[in-house]
């Protein structure tokens, strides 16, 4: 059994009790946690995550996680160390951390829609996700839910394998894409695109065209299971906040995966899996300094975790918002594997 070996067996077990109450019994194991191995070129994780997009850094009193998996991160990167940056920046980053404090230089990241985060500022001081209650009314937790229709409007890997979950279980999952914003994973690793979403029905919309906006309230409204990968001003921009979703569809499930939670002071913050599971402390310590321990881990983590708390939510009859943490799933899963004190 692997150190994460205890948080996969008891998500693994919430999953298989939750999906035979829909009648397909899901049985998932700790290899979920290397899933994207196959499809891509991955080194050994240690000071640089295993994709290499993310690294540890020291600052003057700590150490960051900082990720630069797109193009348009490097541009922010003279912005946030306020000096120019070649074009590799990891030394210019290294040089400017080491004369600033890590919360400092975490706050500013962020601020700058980078994902950079403090190693071990989140800890475990609960479930990791939460189901805050949003419907005006209680729907009626007796009502059967065979085949529950699910709206996928996630990307990359927590929120994907959320949704392939629920469609093994046998929910009818449509993964909707933006066709100005596609699901990265489609061109950066397609054989992992297909195993995570070839079983879901497929539909590309232009949320940009009223027409295609309304048809996706529609659909929503429709739904039992709504999944999401984007930070709560995003919905607000389309008119989709949490009001107007569940006022529309009182019994949905809304499956909310964001990196720091929907709620809180930190609900804006971006993050991916590497850096979020750096800032639970999901991380090993070696001669003093922190290293990854596997592969963006707080993504099939979260992935496993919003499963979990969906079939949950789905058997309380709806009207709930499935919070689902990526860095506070990242801090429950260290301190069960006895890393938390570590960092």
């Amino acid at each position: 059994m692997t150190a994460l070996g205890a948080a996969v067996d008891r998500l693994s077990r919430q999953i298989a009790a939750g999906s035979e109450a829909l009648g397909a019994r899901v049985e998932v194991g700790a290899e979920v946690l290397d899933a994207r191995a196959p499809w891509m070129q991955l080194a050994p994780p240690g000071e640089r995550s295993a994709n290499g997009s993310c690294r540890m850094v020291q600052a003057c009193d700590g150490w960051l996680a900082v990720n630069l998996p797109r193009d348009d991160d490097l541009a922010s990167v003279s912005a946030w160390i306020a000096d120019d940056v070649a074009d590799d920046p990891w030394p210019a980053i290294r040089a400017a951390a080491r004369r600033a404090p890590a919360d400092r230089l975490a706050e500013d990241g962020q601020r700058l829609g980078l994902p950079v985060a403090r190693v071990g500022s989140v800890r475990a001081a609960g479930p990791g996700v939460t189901l805050h209650r949003f419907a005006a009314g209680r729907p009626d937790p007796a009502k059967p839910r065979r085949r529950p229709k699910v709206i996928d409007l996630s990307s990359l890997w927590a929120g994907p394998l959320c949704g392939a979950l629920l469609a093994q279980a046998g929910a009818a999952v449509v993964k909707v894409e933006s066709v100005g914003r596609p699901d990265a994973a489609r061109l950066s690793t397609p054989g992992f695109f297909a195993a995570l979403n070839g079983a879901k029905a497929h539909i590309a919309l232009d949320l940009r065209d009223p027409r295609d906006l309304a048809r996706l309230q529609e659909m929503i409204a429709a739904s039992d299971v709504l999944i999401t990968g984007a930070r709560p001003r995003a919905f607000d921009q389309l008119g989709l906040s949490p009001q107007a979703v569940f006022a529309a569809n009182p019994g949905l499930v809304w499956t909310a995966i964001t990196g720091y939670g929907w709620t809180g002071s930190d609900s804006h913050k971006v993050a991916f899996g590497d850096d979020a599971a750096a800032a639970g402390g999901l991380v090993r310590w070696r001669d003093g300094k922190p290293r990854f321990m596997g592969d963006a881990l707080a993504d099939p983590l979260t992935g496993l975790a919003a499963a979990a708390g969906t079939l949950r939510a789905l058997a309380q009859g709806g009207g709930l918002m499935v919070d689902a943490a990526m860095a506070a799933t990242a801090a429950r899963a260290a301190a069960e594997a006895g890393l938390e004190a570590a960092a």
